[in-house]
């Protein structure tokens, strides 16, 4: 089966690419599953129910995010409904909503999503390393393929995440530097491994935000408030090639494709 993994997506630019495109690259790959980081997809910070229904709409089946998820307070109540709508599973308890979803394909291959965030230059979580290790006892038996996100700062501690469950997982992939990395590769144990799939929204920016401003902030140190990019779009995922029967990847490569309206 074949699971398509999209990275950040920023704002209206990057959920309008994806309603456009995201059909064509299901049916061009012949695509089971598709993840989609959400934590910057409402004005670029936070999510809200009506972006994420758009996404939904457009063919992601499963949201993940990081630390900008609670920026948009609406989230709360639809994250504790949307059980496909993740947080960072390493936020300690009472955090709203959940972590892992657990699905199945329409082949009938069981499926778990797992959301992480790092801790190093992040938020002070729980540690992503033993949470990893907990889930994964608790849904032992459950799940033939299992996807990571791993929403980190630093390229080490995503390189460490990937190492840590080969063997355990079918994919780790990393997400919030927005910038695609070209270390793609099936590590020895079966898990395929991505540092950062990338971001879909606009390449004439600063990771998705209007240059001028984010080229100003750092002129001038001031926190002045950043706009998103609208300018050449694309999507940037990963295609993971999994084998449903025993959760090993098979092939990983990276997917660039301009969105051209």
């Amino acid at each position: 089966m074949n699971v398509l993994l999209i990275g950040d997506v920023i704002g209206k630019p990057g959920r309008k690419a994806l309603q456009r495109r995201l059909r064509e690259l299901r049916e061009q790959h012949d695509v089971s599953f598709v993840t989609a980081n959400a934590e910057n997809i409402a004005g670029g910070a936070g999510v809200t129910r009506e972006t994420a229904e758009e996404l939904f709409v457009a063919g992601v089946d499963c949201l993940t995010s990081g630390n900008h998820v609670w920026d948009k307070k609406e989230v709360i109540p639809y994250i504790n409904e949307k059980k496909s709508l993740l947080r960072p599973a390493n936020y300690p308890e009472p955090a709203p909503g959940t972590g892992v979803y657990l699905t199945a394909t329409d082949e009938g291959v069981r499926l778990a999503v797992i959301n992480l965030m790092g801790r190093v230059y992040m938020a002070n979580l729980d540690c992503p390393f033993r949470k990893a290790d907990q889930i994964l006892r608790e849904i032992q038996g459950r799940a033939d393929v299992i996807l990571v996100d791993m929403h980190a700062e630093v390229t080490s501690e995503k390189g460490a995440m990937g190492w840590y469950l080969d063997g355990r997982v079918s994919v780790v992939y990393g997400t919030h530097t927005h910038i695609p990395t070209a270390d793609e590769r099936v590590l020895p144990g079966g898990t395929a491994f991505q540092t950062d799939v990338g971001m879909t929204g606009s390449y004439d920016s600063v990771i998705g935000c209007d240059r001028r401003i984010v080229i100003e902030r750092f002129l001038s140190q001031r926190h002045i408030r950043l706009t998103v990019a609208d300018q050449n779009v694309w999507i940037r995922a990963t295609l993971v090639e999994v084998d449903g029967s025993n959760g090993r990847a098979r092939s990983i490569r990276r997917i660039a494709l301009r969105d051209s309206a």
